[in-house]
């Protein structure tokens, strides 16, 4: 059961260090408790936050050294911004485009996902249900064309689900909605983001019923992955679980792969979870 080294990682979530805290103003804006007054939203539920990495003079590096280290070789990034516009352009063996999407902009935001598309070739789409403002379920009549059209692009779409970490109301990321949407798209390739819980067995037994239904493991350190979870990809569900951290936003690579070889995988799982189901999903050679 030990993790295996030199794999050729695919982390399903990763970024750049930034200037400042200023990406979360949009969470902000919605809060309406000190939580506010965080540099990270959702620092309440992490320890040790790399900040000291934000501010520097060259985040793409940064970025590749880490992965360097840590044995990730694709990463798969938000687009948007110088940074990321240099990581996909420079260094596209290394990075692949992530888009977002916004159900409260209608027609012009499906607009905005097909230049995001043809612009920077974007692999995927990621949603935040809870956090568009105002927020939209996962089943809403909003978010339909967004999934039409990441099935016209044939692309999948990665949506947090399950109880925010911002603390803002949780009713959009329930993961029952899933079930509606899986039966109206069937075509449709989704993978949640950041856990599920607590609702995480109903996410597996979902995943049991649909086949293009997964599970990323985002924003979790190793040893907090859901053990209903780990259980599930060591049965009948080693296809269906995918890796995805949280650097740098809240966990460090380090304590990450620190922590990664005390989750009880069995041998043939690993390189499923951390390689093959994120290239499968996202259509990398």
């Amino acid at each position: 059961m030990p993790m295996p080294s030199d794999i050729g990682i695919v982390d399903c979530m990763i970024g750049f260090p930034a200037n400042d805290f200023a990406q979360y103003d949009f969470i902000r804006k919605q809060l309406k408790d000190p939580s506010a007054e965080f540099d990270f939203p959702v620092e309440y539920m992490f320890k040790n936050v790399p900040k000291e990495l934000y501010g520097t003079s060259d985040p793409l590096s940064i970025t590749l050294h880490e992965m360097d280290k840590y044995g990730v070789e694709v990463g798969l990034i938000g687009v948007g911004g110088d940074v990321s516009a240099k990581a996909l352009k420079d260094h596209p063996d290394r990075f692949v485009g992530q888009g977002s999407v916004d159900p409260n902009l209608g027609m012009e935001g499906i607009r905005e996902m097909v230049r995001q598309y043809e612009e920077f070739g974007v692999r995927s789409f990621g949603a935040f249900n809870s956090g568009f403002n105002p927020q939209v379920g996962i089943a809403d009549a909003k978010m339909y064309p967004i999934y039409a059209k990441c099935v016209e692009l044939d692309v999948p779409i990665f949506s947090c689900v399950g109880v925010p970490g911002p603390r803002f109301p949780m009713w959009p990321q329930k993961v029952e909605h899933i079930d509606q949407v899986m039966y109206d798209f069937p075509e449709l390739v989704f993978v949640t983001r950041h856990g599920c819980e607590p609702w995480e067995k109903l996410a597996m037994k979902l995943m049991l019923k649909w086949p293009n239904l997964y599970y990323s493991t985002s924003a979790f350190a190793p040893k907090h992955y859901p053990e209903e979870i780990v259980k599930y990809a060591n049965t009948r569900g080693a296809d269906k679980i995918i890796y995805a951290g949280y650097f740098p936003m809240g966990l460090s690579l380090e304590r990450i792969m620190t922590d990664m070889p005390t989750v009880a995988f069995k041998d043939e799982v690993w390189p499923k979870f951390l390689r093959d189901n994120a290239r499968k999903v996202l259509k990398l050679a």
